[in-house]
């Protein structure tokens, strides 16, 4: 067997698969996170712990874990985990979606060394500007790092006792040159750090090291279990769907939004705020466009609204054509293709008519054309998509994913009942890393069933989209 783990921001979900790549049992342990000011969001790298050994007890309740043979990490990128010299965690950990570092993002972004060595703008979420507001707001913390780990690979350091990343998640940390998979020095030092801050780098397929004896022997494991390098979430799930070669494509209605296209080319477009990272496979890269709040727009308005998510969805019925009223999803700021922190999200067009449904569909249509923004960004660097498969949370709405179809022009697959995401993309790279397969492994799921555009609605979509635009730049600086 092969335990995949996914460290998510709302929960750490672990996924067993067979030698045949099936399902044996899975379970997800919540997890919270703060926001003490706007635009913060933070989280106690401590619960990630007690979650795994929570995923441990009970995958071991439900499966023999003395047939597995390899584990393998995903999880949310850029979060800034500060370790001093005696693996002591500092203070929690800053996440991907706090914005708090906006100013020492521009401040790196300023100097042409970051954007050529590493094909990206230094966004605010990113992992180095977070350094830089330590250092200039906690400058106590700051000298006491020893370690600066990424969220799965604190995970990884209780697994195995060793410090080690890997190339997609390291991608997102503006410090890695990511066409040549290494650690820049130019770009560690300017944020006063060096590579023994760093951990040694492995590709996602590789060992980066053997689980510890006494979790072995706590959780009924064999000695010398393999974990893999991994991937950072958006790359370890696709390599549970397949998409790890040029052409291959999905999108992802999670807490935040993805547009990811794979690729077996370096092509950065730092400009187009498009995100070109290192694949968790060796010798590939992949592009996103990534919106702040997908799910996470939808979710917040189901509060407001006092009623669930999926009751909201599922009473709208067949696809309209979008209403006067726009949805800004600028909740937290936004990355493609405005990388823009200190905007936020809107209602425009309200009238006497915007009933809970109607602002249902304007909220999911705001999300929708946030990622026709990513598509068109997505473009302007050369990637061509025609086809996405859709994941996350938001896949489960027929009317988001027609929306979707209808305003990007292309279908939307749906894969077969099943969870393709991060964990078992994690649980596939731990099967690489234990047995020396390779990418053949990573075959695409069986396809249920196609969404197709509405095509009397395309045009709509395509005005209101026009609108949508305008009302960015009406917003912005309000």
């Amino acid at each position: 067997m092969y335990l995949g783990l996914d460290l998510g921001t709302s929960g750490l979900k672990g996924i067993l698969l067979d030698d045949d790549q099936r399902v044996v049992a899975e379970t997800t342990a919540p997890l919270t996170n703060e926001r003490p000011h706007d635009g913060w969001s933070e989280q106690a790298p401590e619960s990630w712990i007690a979650a795994a050994e929570a995923v441990f007890a009970e995958l071991g309740a439900k499966a023999d874990l003395s047939g597995l043979k390899g584990i393998g990490l995903s999880g949310q990128m850029h979060g800034a985990t500060l370790l001093d010299s005696a693996d002591k965690v500092l203070r929690p950990c800053i996440l991907w979606n706090d914005t708090r570092s906006a100013e020492e993002a521009a401040e790196l972004d300023g100097n042409p060394a970051f954007r050529k060595l590493t094909g990206n703008i230094v966004f605010p979420g990113f992992t180095a500007p977070k350094l830089a507001w330590v250092k200039r707001h906690e400058p106590e913390i700051f000298e006491k790092v020893a370690k600066v780990l990424l969220p799965k690979d604190y995970l990884r350091l209780w697994l195995t006792g060793e410090y080690v990343g890997e190339m997609s998640d390291a991608a997102g940390t503006a410090w890695l040159n990511v066409e040549t998979r290494d650690w820049a020095d130019e770009l560690l030092a300017a944020t006063d750090l060096s590579r023994a801050h760093m951990p040694r780098l492995v590709e996602g397929s590789e060992v980066s090291g053997t689980l510890r004896g006494e979790l072995a022997a706590k959780y009924g494991i064999p000695a010398g279990v393999v974990v893999a390098g991994g991937g950072g979430d958006n790359a370890a799930s696709a390599v549970g769907m397949g998409v790890v070669k040029a052409g291959q494509a999905f999108v992802s209605l999670g807490t935040s939004g993805v547009l990811f296209a794979a690729s077996d080319a370096y092509q950065p477009d730092a400009a187009s705020a498009v995100h070109t990272f290192a694949h968790a496979l060796p010798g590939t890269w992949h592009q996103m466009g990534v919106i702040l709040a997908a799910a996470d727009a939808l979710n917040w308005f189901a509060g407001i609204a006092g009623a669930p998510a999926s009751e909201l969805t599922g009473s709208l019925g067949d696809l309209k054509a979008p209403g006067r009223t726009l949805f800004l999803p600028y909740l937290g700021g936004e990355r493609t293709p405005h990388n823009d922190a200190k905007v936020r999200g809107a209602f425009l067009g309200l009238d006497h008519g915007a009933d809970r449904a109607a602002l249902t569909r304007a909220v999911l249509e705001g999300v929708t054309f946030a990622l026709a923004d990513c598509a068109e960004a997505l473009q302007g660097t050369g990637t061509s998509i025609d086809r996405l498969i859709a994941v996350g949370g938001g896949s489960r709405s027929d009317y988001w994913l027609k929306a979707i179809a209808t305003a990007l022009d292309m279908p939307v697959e749906l894969p077969e009942a099943g969870d393709f995401g991060g964990a078992y993309g994690a649980a596939r790279l731990g099967l690489m890393a234990a047995t020396g397969a390779g990418t053949e492994i990573a075959t695409p799921p069986a396809i249920a069933r196609t969404i197709e555009p509405e095509a009397g609605l395309t045009q709509a979509f395509k005005d209101t989209h026009d609108r949508y635009r305008a009302a960015y730049g009406a917003i912005r600086s309000v």
